[in-house]
């Protein structure tokens, strides 16, 4: 059903539906296909797709080199809370129009921060009592909520990790705040991204002592959600620097490290974002394969990059090899364990028209979904799976699986060494694997 409120926002548009690959119509699916079952589950339940409610109804194009260019029918009143009532319509109109099941959003992507954190909990209150009910209308969901501690000028050097406690416990508070309107609204999960958790320089930063301070954010943060009641995941997402020049949530190996070091690893899960995967120099599958070899692959934000901008560009996913190989990532390890797609993702500086957004969510959508139908086809009707378990099947007997099984001793396997020849050369075959993915493409 589609929601709207007093006015309509997106004019012209009406329910985003599949019409299948021969369409030639631009506002249509062309590959996902919602109620499509692929190995056992809709694509609706595959993928979970949620719309970043900072990128798609508060980013207005500005960058570094220039203000905003995209100028929004829901963004003209003079009185905060109107615009945020006008945003909130805007946001669920176009929700129900595409047919998505969720949205995330950090604090002050719903209201305009006050100038004081007393008002500004009052204005997100309204705030999510409002959107509460567009959300009962709907049936629209809450994918998870997250705190903005980086935007704040008072967040210049850090929040958790700021040298400052007085800072320290403003974040503290508007984290509280944060969780307060994620559970309000029935998210079924939560976000930590250390926008400035890290450091500029090492000369003036204690690292360590930094590192303890966030772990104890985050330990008190799970304490006070459980104690509300809170049944859902806390997720890291990683990023190597932006803005910092180093953050401490570098990547997912590290993430994980610093995770298990403080016992936070049983309640947090990563989100991985690909743009930030390809900054700290790594692939999107290969985060992927790291967060779900430790059984933490809990969602993802949904991007990439450019090879010729060394930044977080957020440009929508239209890489089919790209998201080919994360799909069989995430199939291989059973899926996303509680997160979903939420599509971090902006439309281009010099993309000014509204139905711009949809184009860009339809794209993305059907990137994944073909992908997700060339992945099933690759691991039940290719060689694929057969070919990766006959590369390692020296291990699935004798010596091999006694050494996997921690039954021998260094001296043993030097043993078996010395007594056999030397082990022949045996191909990886990598030009056949790449060529699989691209008969099924």
């Amino acid at each position: 059903m589609i929601v709207t409120g007093d006015k309509e926002f997106y004019k012209g548009v009406g329910a985003i539906t599949f019409e299948g690959k021969a369409s030639d119509n631009p506002l249509a699916f062309k590959f996902y296909n919602p109620d499509q079952m692929v190995m056992g589950k809709s694509m609706r339940d595959h993928f979970k797709f949620a719309i970043a409610y900072w990128h798609s109804f508060c980013g207005q194009g500005g960058d570094p080199f220039g203000p905003g260019t995209q100028q929004f029918p829901w963004d003209t009143s003079n009185d905060p809370m109107q615009r945020a009532k006008d945003k909130a319509d805007a946001a669920f109109e176009f929700l129900t129009k595409m047919g998505f099941d969720y949205f995330c959003f950090h604090d002050t992507d719903l209201v305009d921060e006050a100038e004081t954190l007393a008002k500004n909990e009052v204005r997100l209150q309204q705030i999510s009592e409002y959107i509460a009910q567009k959300k009962q209308a709907s049936g629209v969901k809450l994918l998870w909520g997250t705190a903005n501690c980086f935007s704040n000028p008072i967040y210049m050097n850090g929040a958790a990790t700021n040298p400052d406690f007085n800072v320290v416990a403003r974040a503290g508070a508007q984290i509280k705040m944060a969780l307060d309107v994620t559970m309000q609204l029935g998210g079924e999960n939560y976000v930590f991204w250390g926008g400035r958790e890290g450091y500029m320089s090492l000369l003036n930063t204690n690292m360590g002592k930094e590192l303890d301070h966030m772990a104890q954010m985050l330990t008190m943060s799970i304490d006070y959600a459980r104690k509300q009641g809170f049944k859902g995941s806390f997720f890291i997402e990683p990023k190597p620097m932006e803005p910092m020049k180093h953050q401490y949530d570098f990547d997912a190996a590290t993430a994980i490290g610093f995770l298990r070091e403080h016992n936070l690893d049983k309640d947090f899960k990563l989100n991985i974002e690909v743009n930030h995967a390809t900054l700290a120099q790594h692939t999107f599958e290969h985060e992927l394969t790291v967060a779900a070899n430790a059984g933490m692959l809990g969602s993802v934000d949904a991007n990439r990059g450019d090879n010729q901008n060394g930044w977080d560009t957020d440009q929508f996913p239209v890489n089919l090899y790209e998201v080919t190989e994360a799909m069989l990532v995430i199939l291989k390890a059973g899926g996303l364990q509680g997160g979903g797609i939420n599509f971090d993702a902006k439309i281009r500086r010099n993309s000014t028209d509204l139905e711009d957004i949809f184009h860009a969510h339809i794209g993305g959508a059907d990137t994944f979904a073909r992908a997700l139908i060339v992945a099933e086809k690759i691991l039940t009707e290719s060689p694929y799976s057969e070919m990766r378990r006959a590369r390692y099947a020296s291990f699935d007997s004798e010596q091999g699986k006694a050494f996997e099984a921690g039954k021998l001793s260094l001296e043993e396997i030097t043993a078996i060494a010395l007594n056999d020849r030397d082990p022949k050369r045996i191909s990886g075959k990598q030009e056949l694997y790449e060529n699989i993915i691209n008969q099924y493409l």
